[in-house]
């Protein structure tokens, strides 16, 4: 990941292995297969985030689809044992993809550092969470921040966490904390403002259904794109119905490659195709048969197709002047062609 590099592709697993640690080891070699750089894991547990309580404050109605669950039973449903880490780990390497995780405690960073994880990601509503950021940020590794419910004073409170911690390999993800999110509050803008703004690697952390937002994110300059990645949205799960599956995300990676391609830089030299291409632009041709002495008018010399001619801005100063000798018509249109004679 940098600034002159392709976007790097995340698919998240999050709770898509719905159980099975078969499935969530099928998952990674779809993603490998649909063009993901990398698989993204989460580190916790029911208890490491909250606690198994029914009083109200516990009970979801944010309006989301896990409304009316406690957020114990939510995490309790969704989490990834961390027994299955270490092979998740492996499969990831064998497959070619990079494989780290969100942590959601000290615990879960310090077993993460023992599989040596090469970056971190912390979560969108872990982005108030200071003590976590400055942990994770003491590792010396890549900090991926997203921002899906932070103001703007967040963003810097996590940010000069990292910064007390020497720490400046970070990334910031534009985010919309909704499941699934309207496109309509994408705010794509804000992955150019976040470069501009902090001087980080920006990107997105997407929860819209398709591809349209990655492809619109890459084209403001984005260089991580992360969609929750499912082999089958019929097996359910918390994150099912906003998740993609292989084709979708195919699909995904595939468009976001021809946004970046499309994109190029900024070069007005033109490919010898183009310059083929001129061919077909306009110059200056003689377009009757002319006898010497002849005058120079509009009638006679005209700026039409093809383009091997003069360039038609010297029509203007041809005008009125005379031919040296005879001209057939079609003939490319030459400053040899003009009577050098003064009085012409």
């Amino acid at each position: 990941m940098g600034e002159h590099s392709g976007v790097f592709i995340i698919a998240e697993l999050s709770a898509n292995h719905n159980g099975s640690l078969e499935t969530a080891l099928e998952t990674i070699r779809a993603a490998k297969r649909a063009g993901a750089d990398a698989i993204k894991l989460q580190t916790y547990t029911a208890d490491t985030l909250t606690i198994d309580c029914d009083k109200d404050d516990f009970i979801i109605k944010s309006g989301s689809i896990w409304d009316g669950k406690t957020f114990y039973e939510l995490y309790q449903s969704a989490y990834t044992p961390w027994e299955w880490h270490k092979i998740l780990f492996e499969v990831a390497w064998e497959e070619g993809l990079i494989c780290f995780s969100s942590p959601f405690d000290k615990t879960a960073v310090d077993f993460l550092e023992e599989l040596e994880v090469p970056a971190y990601k912390i979560a969108s509503f872990e982005i108030t969470d200071i003590p976590l950021i400055e942990y994770v940020a003491s590792k010396g590794k890549p900090v991926i921040l997203s921002t899906g419910i932070a103001e703007q004073a967040d963003i810097e409170l996590a940010l000069d966490a990292c910064h007390r911690m020497g720490n400046h390999d970070i990334a910031l993800l534009k985010c919309t904390s909704s499941y699934p999110a309207p496109i309509n509050e994408a705010n794509m803008i804000m992955v150019k403002d976040f470069t501009e703004r902090y001087g980080v690697i920006s990107g997105l952390s997407d929860h819209t259904m398709g591809a349209t937002v990655p492809i619109v994110a890459t084209c403001f300059g984005a260089k991580i794109i992360e969609k929750h990645f499912i082999l089958d949205r019929s097996i359910g799960g918390p994150d099912a119905s906003f998740s993609m599956n292989e084709e979708e995300f195919t699909a995904m990676v595939k468009a976001v490659r021809e946004a970046e391609s499309a994109i190029g830089k900024v070069d007005y030299t033109l490919t010898e195709k183009q310059k083929k291409g001129k061919d077909f632009s306009r110059s200056l041709y003689v377009v009757k048969d002319i006898e010497t002495g002849e005058v120079i008018s509009e009638e006679n010399v005209r700026s039409i197709r093809p383009g091997f001619g003069l360039h038609p801005e010297y029509l203007k100063g041809l005008i009125g002047r005379r031919f040296a000798y005879d001209v057939k018509k079609g003939s490319r249109m030459s400053f040899d062609f003009i009577s050098k004679d003064i009085r012409n």
